[in-house]
């Protein structure tokens, strides 16, 4: 196994029966400081808006947070969803947070999918290429220093990130127009599926533009790793908000129409969604054998306050990492 990484992820949710939100967000700043120190390789944070269980609405002021705390460790925020905010204020919140964290940022940028999120805005569903493509020319123009007009707009964004913005910049999608988005632009590329990195590469040659951050999403590894000694009791302590997340995501989906075709839908009951594999309760031990057999690019994710679990049991499948992290790397490497 290689090129794979071992990272973290929040994304804030706290249903009304679950963790309280200040008690999360103390918790995720101090686990990212952990994060960093125990050597693991990036933090996601996620974007979404007007949830019920306040789904983390503001990625770049929890990443300046923790890079306040952190050192070495990069911060993948994604997806943003670009058509629903201003450019010019996207830029600003990225060269600051990468000024921040000293050149540490990377952000996706998706197109959205959610319909009251548009209406929240007061955008279009139907807008989404055009607010992608204009967001993304004035994003990039911007980091890049210059001083001009957009549409009548005039522009010009300072301080500039310490990174070179295409280094910093990925567009997320599952479609083949967001590897061909990502190629235009020369940014880099974060597809939601399998077996669209390949078109991005082949856009990227005929365009002439050299290829930037990518990965190709690889089968084999939940989405979520909770490390725990007891597999049955590491389920029982996860499966409510395990199934509260699937659950919320299904419901977006079913807003968008496409309810047929969510990875989440008809996971609701514990039983089956432990038998889908998408969140796991692993031993250190489970983990490292399963490590040792993964497709090159499986990513080893662990989102420790899932779908706003205690913070200490989060802690304590932390805690089991650290202690397993060299096996882990071993196994990495092999």
């Amino acid at each position: 196994m290689s090129d794979n990484r071992i990272t973290v992820s929040f994304d804030m949710r706290s249903p009304d029966w679950a963790t309280p939100t200040h008690e999360l967000y103390g918790a995720a700043i101090e686990m990212a400081a952990f994060a960093d120190r125990i050597g693991l390789d990036a933090i996601n944070l996620m974007q979404h808006h007007g949830s019920d269980d306040g789904y983390l609405p503001q990625p770049f002021t929890l990443a300046g947070g923790m890079a306040a705390v952190t050192k070495r460790i990069r911060f993948m925020l994604g997806a943003v969803i670009l058509p629903l905010h201003d450019p010019v204020e996207l830029a600003e919140h990225i060269a600051v947070v990468d000024n921040m964290s000293n050149g540490r940022l990377s952000v996706i940028f998706g197109a959205g999918y959610v319909p009251f999120e548009f209406e929240m805005f007061g955008k279009s569903l139907k807008d989404r290429a055009k607010l992608m493509d204009a967001g993304l020319e004035i994003i990039l123009r911007a980091l890049k220093g210059e001083k001009f007009e957009f549409e009548g707009r005039p522009i010009y964004v300072r301080p500039l990130p310490v990174q070179e913005p295409e280094n910093i910049i990925m567009v997320g999608g599952g479609v083949p127009a967001s590897a061909k988005r990502a190629a235009r632009f020369g940014v880099g590329f974060g597809p939601m599926k399998p077996g669209l990195t390949e078109l991005y590469l082949a856009e990227c040659e005929r365009l002439g533009h050299t290829p930037r951050a990518h990965y190709d999403p690889q089968p084999g590894m939940p989405l979520a790793i909770h490390l725990c000694e007891d597999p049955e009791a590491g389920w029982e302590a996860i499966a409510p908000h395990a199934v509260h997340v699937v659950s919320e995501y299904a419901k977006w989906a079913e807003q968008e129409g496409d309810a047929s075709n969510s990875p989440f839908k008809g996971l609701d009951d514990p039983a089956i969604l432990k038998q889908a594999g998408l969140f796991a309760a692993w031993t250190p031990d489970q983990l490292v054998e399963r490590v040792a057999t993964a497709p090159p690019g499986a990513n080893v994710g662990l989102q420790p306050l899932l779908g706003g679990l205690s913070p200490e049991e989060g802690w304590k499948s932390l805690k089991l990492l650290e202690a397993t992290l060299p096996r882990l790397r071993e196994a990495v490497a092999a």
